[in-house]
């Protein structure tokens, strides 16, 4: 991806962020020069910030997500933050492709906009899929899914997903972009997605301009 579609990505995420009356801290607004002696932080260590990906396809409106973590923890490190929360947006059109993670329980929350329609799977233990239909927890009230089958939250409701879950998701045609919510248990996106189809997670930059905000990727180079 171009850095100067990363810069316009994000303008447009600001935006709709605003729109939907969802607020970003303060430091999500900085520049590269202001993270400029803030290397040692939770911020930086545990990977909050802006992030997004074409997942490698280089067509990110097709399969692509952009996102904002906006805490993370860690059980090695004191005090122990057994928790994560990502606010996302997901567009008509775009899909977050098939993956599970093997240590992360997450709940997907529709915070608002169109309807997230979400396919699930099993999986059994050479990462297939399984054939077996699937109880998951919408709500806090139990369906049975088939294999390949799709869960549609519209505003306001959420999805449990357990360990070894395949999911992916988009948003519902016709209905408009989402803000999606997710709390889950600590995140790992550099070893915890196992996709059915293996793709990169983090995207290849061409740096044909210079960043207006950093990247969960950047940091490290950066700062």
């Amino acid at each position: 991806m171009k850095r100067s579609q990363i810069n316009s990505l994000i303008d447009d995420a600001k935006s709709f962020f605003r729109q939907m009356h969802f607020a970003l801290p303060p430091w999500a607004f900085w520049g590269p020069e202001q993270w400029k002696g803030h290397g040692e932080s939770e911020v930086v260590d545990h990977q909050l910030g802006w992030d997004l990906t074409d997942y490698g396809g280089g067509d990110f409106w097709k399969k692509g997500l952009i996102l904002f973590t906006i805490r993370n923890g860690s059980l090695e490190r004191a005090p122990a933050k057994p928790y994560a929360e990502k606010i996302m947006i997901v567009n008509e059109g775009q899909v977050c492709p098939m993956h599970y993670h093997w240590t992360k329980v997450e709940d997907i929350i529709n915070r608002g906009g169109g309807n997230l329609t979400i396919t699930l799977h099993g999986s059994e233990e050479d990462g297939s899929f399984s054939t077996a239909p699937l109880r998951v927890s919408v709500d806090g009230f139990e369906r049975e899914v088939a294999p390949g089958g799709e869960v549609i939250l519209t505003p306001g409701e959420s999805i449990t997903l357990v360990r070894g879950m395949y999911h992916a998701f988009t948003a519902q045609p016709d209905s408009g972009r989402v803000l999606v919510g997710e709390v889950s248990s600590v995140n790992d996106d550099h070893d915890d997605n196992r996709f059915f189809d293996p793709q990169a997670r983090f995207p290849e930059i061409d740096e044909d301009t210079a960043p207006n905000h950093l990247l969960v990727g950047d940091y490290k180079n950066w700062i």
